[in-house]
């Protein structure tokens, strides 16, 4: 079995050419990218080898050098054609090698920007990297490689809704496996048991899953906790494919549910169409959150707000499936354009508030004609088991 590279030439000369106009648009002569999702998006290297930091330096010609750990040639050699590796061993410093790939590159005393928001470019590294000795000017480039990932090409929406079929129906095999008596061990492994079968690879993190007790705990899951009649079991799950992610999210009541929670679960499903409504071409990402909010002041939750009612995903390494450090929201006022192509983990979120709690959450792709909802298998209504 030959690896097979997730995304073709043409693919990758077309992101490189994105990649290239970015840097004249910055004034930039080179960029130093430790973005994880960034050097996959522009070389396809895919292993977990970036724990350890790994700098993809990028000049304005397209010429590409990429430094790590020296024990990771032969992934590098066997995934990553349009790049020269720089292989520093574990008593060596990353900053010796990224330097000598930037005089390689012609960039000693240039203009270069640096990714400072990364998680994996240490405070010392990025320190280093910077006292290169050459005069460079060092440009804060954090964030303009990632607005390039945020449109994605037809292949990139093909792989998406590949993902999104295997977090469906992993989410219902989690629903099914939702009884009193159950633990979260269970529906964690009916989870993976599921998802992975119907095409998944292991996602940016989660699936979270959660009990009544913790539903207001944001990131914490599964740890052996056993499901009683009267608990809603808070799920959000993700797949992913050639590390394109789909988030969804769903609340299980045990055995029996709340009075009024119909109506709550109605007022969801009105959430999420009004999010998916008000993501049309040339909105702006604010427009989202307040066609939400609008929903949730018509049940008289005028003074209910979250922090957002969704994010753009996309490409994503652990520990996240937001595809780096940062979260691009939906957030309120927000004047990011929305445009075709973008992929939003869409919420529409009503716990802690005086009605009863429901959640829905999805993987919506941007159309011409707004937000098309791909996790559509796994019932927006009321969940009973």
């Amino acid at each position: 079995m030959t690896y097979q590279s997730p995304f073709p030439q043409d693919e990758l000369d077309r992101r490189l050419a994105k990649a290239k106009r970015a840097l004249v648009d910055n004034n930039l002569d080179g960029v130093v990218i430790s973005v994880p999702e960034n050097i996959y998006y522009l070389t396809g290297l895919d292993h977990w080898g970036f724990f350890a930091a790994h700098v993809l330096v990028l000049n304005r010609n397209g010429e590409m050098a990429l430094s790590c750990r020296a024990m990771e040639r032969i992934t590098v050699e066997n995934q990553v054609t349009n790049a020269k590796f720089y292989g520093h061993k574990d008593h060596e410093e990353l900053s010796d090698y990224v330097h000598q790939a930037m005089k390689d590159l012609g960039l000693a005393g240039a203009r270069v920007g640096i990714e400072k928001r990364s998680l994996f470019l240490t405070a010392r590294h990025a320190e280093r990297i910077q006292a290169d000795g050459t005069g460079v000017v060092w440009v804060d480039a954090s964030g303009i490689l990632d607005d390039i990932r945020l449109i994605k090409s037809p292949l990139e929406m093909e792989y998406t809704r590949k993902a999104a079929h295997a977090v469906d129906l992993g989410t219902l095999a989690a629903v099914e496996a939702v009884r009193d008596g159950a633990s979260d061990y269970e529906v964690a492994a009916a989870y993976h048991h599921k998802m992975i079968l119907e095409g998944s690879e292991y996602p940016g993190f989660g699936p979270f899953i959660r009990p009544t007790s913790r539903l207001g705990e944001e990131h914490t899951t599964w740890r052996g906790e056993i499901f009683r009649n009267g608990d809603a079991v808070f799920l959000e799950t993700c797949a992913a494919y050639r590390k394109y992610q789909s988030p969804m999210g769903r609340l299980v009541y045990v055995g029996s549910a709340p009075k009024g929670v119909e109506a709550s679960a109605e007022l969801a499903i009105r959430g999420m169409k009004a999010i998916c409504d008000a993501l049309k071409p040339g909105a702006e990402a604010g427009d989202a959150y307040e066609a939400w909010h609008e929903v949730a002041a018509s049940a008289g939750l005028v003074d209910y707000h979250r922090h957002h009612c969704g994010y753009l995903v996309g490409i994503g390494f652990p520990p996240s499936w937001t595809g780096g450090s940062m979260v691009t929201s939906l957030f309120p006022k927000s004047t990011r354009k929305i445009e075709v192509g973008m992929v939003v983990h869409a919420h529409s979120w009503f716990t802690n508030t005086k009605v009863a709690d429901y959640f829905i959450s999805n993987t919506v792709m941007v159309t011409e004609n707004g937000g098309e909802i791909l996790t559509n298998k796994t019932p927006e209504t009321l969940i009973v088991r």
